[in-house]
């Protein structure tokens, strides 16, 4: 457990701030394995890093529908919007491994990033790119069908991983379910799209993960259907 503000990643170069002056006004607590760290509507205004452990943000529509918006890890943090506008939450976040998390009050979060030249750009960094990041998705739902959607969300969930070269690999290889939620769709479409990428062989199955063979075809196929649907 990190246990201190300067050891959290986002902290780590804001050398233009006194950090100890906040360790009292944070709490660190451990979470379970499927336990919500905060749901719809929830009143906190809290921001969330995350020390340790993988969470999950997703939406839920009236009729049930689960829509996955996120999966931060280690070194990330979450929570900030409510923190910044005061609203209720618009997502619910649930542990998806154990995880180990700094809770920092929204009064405490909107003065370290006031007093803190650096932070403040790195707020608004962070926040621009996930403007485009949903401008992008925008898109996506609105240009593209399921296969495309299922290229790009493989393209953005991979890595590079030693042992395959420069492929890159999605690791663990996700349940189809969670990608038929990352991208809206059933289950059963994400299952027949990716049997039709590996007869293809674009994508192969390997012990723990799923290798993308050819990132660049994938990549022609989405900018063409773009074209297409703009």
């Amino acid at each position: 457990m990190a246990t201190t503000l300067a050891k959290l990643p986002w902290f780590a170069d804001a050398r233009d701030l006194d950090l100890s002056k906040f360790e009292r006004r944070v709490n660190w607590k451990r979470y379970d394995e499927g336990e919500v760290v905060v749901d719809f509507e929830d009143v906190s205004d809290d921001v969330f890093f995350i020390s340790s452990g993988d969470l999950r943000v997703l939406i839920r529509t009236a009729a049930g529908k689960e829509i996955i918006l996120a999966e931060p890890k280690g070194g990330e943090f979450f929570g900030e919007l409510a923190a910044i506008d005061e609203t209720p939450r618009s997502a619910n976040v649930t542990a998806l491994t154990r995880a180990e998390l700094c809770i920092v009050p929204a009064a405490a979060f909107r003065e370290l990033v006031l007093s803190s030249p650096t932070l403040a750009r790195k707020l608004m960094r962070l926040l621009a790119t996930r403007v485009r990041e949903l401008n992008q998705r925008l898109a996506e739902h609105t240009l593209l069908d399921v296969r495309h959607r299922l290229y790009s969300e493989l393209l953005r969930l991979s890595r590079k991983r030693a042992g395959h070269g420069d492929k890159p690999v999605v690791s663990p290889p996700p349940y189809h379910h969670v990608l038929a939620a990352r991208i809206g769709c059933r289950r059963e479409q994400v299952t027949r799209e990716l049997s039709a990428l590996v007869h293809e062989g674009l994508v192969t199955k390997a012990k723990g993960a799923v290798v993308i063979e050819n990132a660049d075809e994938l990549r022609a196929r989405i900018a063409h259907a773009l074209r297409e649907g703009a």
